[in-house]
């Protein structure tokens, strides 16, 4: 998926939202993200809200020695989000990270601090070399028109978006893919409530696929939008890879679209 930037990052990447949550099932978990890493998974996304910061802490073992590998994702809580704030709170992530540097920084979501004290602040941190690019999270059509008409280039808009959540798709990924700014979908599964669905069983089995990899296909059909699903083992992230093979049919496109259909009109976007 390509960036404002020009860069190129992975169509398919690693979420960690609810990692680092037991501590017995911690070496799984970098097993799952090291594993994901020899697949070509390249982009690991965190935030400093998952797990109090453990999270970051889990990926930054995960990584450690494989840093150059990384397109390396963290986000900025919105209470913590003022010019200063975000510096102070990017900080720490690096230092739970072991490393120097965030190649995406995001907000993560809409509070009450102005946009312009963010983008001071993530204008300090491209500045200092500590982060190579800024974006948003859980931002809908109208933050986003106001964002943009500010200073700076936004790289990407982490949302909620997969079969069951196709609000995004009247207004939102339109303007998107117009502006140029991809976006970036987590919970591309649902948090596993779609691999029941009779649906995507039957598109499954004429590919000799699974549910969860015919969900997540049906998201990189679009190439303006990658995704980041969270894999606690190995096995599970030699599942999501294998998506990145599995090309939808015409008829696969609209018996999805007849399980989960798309949205009549404006729909507020959603978040976990």
């Amino acid at each position: 998926m390509l960036l404002p930037s020009g860069e190129t990052i992975p169509a398919l990447g690693m979420g960690t939202w609810m990692m680092a949550e037991r501590p017995g099932r911690r070496a799984d978990e970098i097993t799952a993200l090291r594993t994901g890493l020899d697949l070509g998974l390249s982009l690991v996304d965190t935030a400093e809200m998952y797990a109090n910061g453990a999270s970051e802490e889990l990926v930054g073992e995960a990584i450690a020695g494989r840093r150059d590998e990384v397109f390396l994702v963290s986000k900025v809580l919105p209470s913590h989000a003022s010019a200063a704030g975000t510096v102070r709170a990017c900080e720490a992530s690096l230092r739970r990270l072991g490393t120097d540097r965030l190649d995406l920084y995001l907000l993560h979501w809409r509070g009450g601090v102005p946009f312009e004290q963010t983008l001071e602040g993530f204008a300090a941190l491209v500045e200092s070399g500590k982060v190579r690019h800024w974006g948003v999270s859980n931002l809908d059509l109208d933050d986003m028109r106001e964002l943009t008409a500010l200073p700076g280039s936004c790289q990407t808009n982490q949302i909620l978006y997969n079969l069951s959540r196709r609000g995004p798709e009247h207004d939102l990924l339109p303007w998107h893919a117009s502006t140029g700014i991809p976006v970036m979908a987590y919970s591309p599964v649902e948090q596993g409530r779609l691999l029941d669905s009779p649906a995507l069983a039957s598109v499954a089995g004429r590919h000799g696929a699974t549910p969860a990899q015919v969900a997540l296909a049906w998201v990189l059909r679009l190439p303006h939008v990658n995704a980041i699903p969270k894999a606690g083992t190995a096995e599970h992230v030699r599942e999501n890879a294998r998506a990145l093979e599995l090309r939808l049919t015409t008829e696969d496109l609209a018996d999805l679209d007849d399980a989960f259909p798309p949205p009549s009109g404006p729909t507020p976007l959603a978040v976990l």
